[in-house]
């Protein structure tokens, strides 16, 4: 549990990413650059037709090289409303929705400054609701060493993160799905998504 692991700032988080929370000694690294169509703006959940990926707008996400901590949210798209709404559509009916969500809709009913801001925000959040501790953060790019565990590349090598199956909403039509976003386990699971955490065997 000595081992340093480098996370990205992500957005509503997969479980993989909070399931490193538990393996050692974990930093957010708000320096790295900005990655399109990744986990720092973009989020998987499982609807009634399958997994649907959110995505939150930023202002010049084309730009090459951007810091991370530099990214801004584009809020003349209606982004927030639309992944409220599929939340609520996605998860209206699981065991712990009612407890849970009204933790979770403020953040999509106000602006943040930047997109940092925003996860950071929702990663506090989501973090009490599992009753862990919030990683450190630093804005200065971390230069991964041969001991560390970096989790920040796009694509991940070696065998894929698989979860402790547990029972989703649309279990009746759609098959079994893991490493979706954490907000699946922990309205899924509520009080016993850190003990799902807990018993995952992550392949790192």
């Amino acid at each position: 549990m000595n081992r340093r692991i480098l996370l990205p700032a992500a957005y509503l988080p997969s479980i993989s990413w909070f399931c490193a929370l538990l393996q050692g000694e974990c930093l957010i690294d708000l320096g790295e650059h900005f990655i399109k169509r990744s986990e720092r703006n973009r989020a998987r959940i499982m609807t009634s037709d399958g997994v649907m990926e959110l995505t939150a707008q930023v202002v010049r996400a084309n730009r090459p090289r951007q810091p991370m901590h530099t990214m801004h949210l584009d809020y003349s798209k209606r982004w927030q409303k639309q992944h409220w709404g599929a939340l609520t559509a996605a998860y209206k009916a699981s065991p712990y929705f009612d407890y849970y969500a009204p933790r979770l809709e403020r953040f999509y009913d106000r602006e943040y400054p930047s997109l940092v801001a925003f996860n950071l925000a929702l990663i506090a959040e989501l973090c009490a609701m599992l009753g862990l501790q919030m990683p450190p953060v630093t804005e200065q790019y971390i230069e991964a060493e041969a001991d560390d565990l970096d989790l920040r590349p796009k694509q991940k090598e070696g065998p894929a993160f698989v979860t402790e199956p547990y029972i989703q909403v649309f279990a009746d039509r759609q098959p079994y799905v893991g490493d979706l976003s954490i907000v699946d386990l922990i309205f899924n699971e509520g009080p016993a998504a850190l003990g799902v955490l807990r018993r995952c065997r992550p392949a790192w």
